[in-house]
């Protein structure tokens, strides 16, 4: 699905294409509101949260912000996608080049971990509303964060074959991705260390767990005495 383009309600403002230092700093003002937007949600949680708080905080005005956003749906929109984009092209450029298949978890894990400790509070918002956001906006956030649960999959079939294991991946990626989200209750960077800390020793439980022998275990019925 095509997305409105913010540039394009500059340009339709005016009344003529803007210049390139006109975008520029529209664009690192729509960052600043984005920002601002993710703290009041993360502070009053979406529901809580309303257009006039988002002005008063971001300094703009009422009128300026349903122009360019239409509602607070918009801008949690685009806090998801900007997020979720960013951690995908990201991860894509780190795996790039990379052929080992438990190295490139390892990638995955500490571009995941790297993102959400520089942007605790997007990620956050993004755990706590993520079933918000309906109809088209939904669709496509859903569809982006499909792609990145489906490359954490593809990256365990790989680990698999490459070592003759069985387990499930989709089980796997998704138990990964609750170890990964939800740092930010327990997180303190003086105890735990920085992102290449905790994702070095989170890869090393993760990866243990999932080479080990479970096989064979995981025939045996919970319980079974024979």
């Amino acid at each position: 699905m095509s997305v409105p383009s913010l540039r394009s309600s500059r340009r339709r403002a005016n009344g003529r294409p803007s210049s390139q230092p006109s975008v520029t700093r529209f664009d690192r003002r729509l960052s600043e509101i984005l920002s601002h937007a993710t703290d009041v949600f993360d502070e009053k949680g979406y529901e809580g949260a309303s257009m006039r708080d988002l002005s008063r905080v971001s300094g703009t005005s009422l009128a300026g912000l349903y122009y360019y956003f239409e509602s607070k749906e918009k801008l949690l929109y685009l806090i998801q996608r900007h997020t979720f984009t960013t951690i995908v092209e990201r991860l894509r450029t780190r795996l790039d080049g990379v052929t080992d298949p438990e190295q490139r978890i390892r990638v995955f894990i500490l571009n995941h971990l790297e993102y959400f400790l520089a942007n605790q509070k997007a990620m956050k918002v993004l755990s706590h509303e993520d079933e918000v956001l309906k109809n088209g906006y939904g669709a496509e956030i859903a569809a982006i964060k499909r792609e990145y649960v489906r490359t954490c999959v593809e990256l365990l079939d790989e680990l698999k074959r490459a070592n003759n294991l069985e387990f499930s991946s989709r089980t796997a990626a998704l138990s990964l991705f609750g170890m990964m989200n939800w740092i930010y209750t327990w997180y303190k960077a003086r105890v735990d260390g920085g992102a290449e800390t905790l994702a070095q020793e989170m890869s090393d439980i993760f990866l243990r767990g999932v080479c080990a022998d479970v096989g064979k275990t995981s025939k045996k019925k919970i319980g079974s005495t024979n």
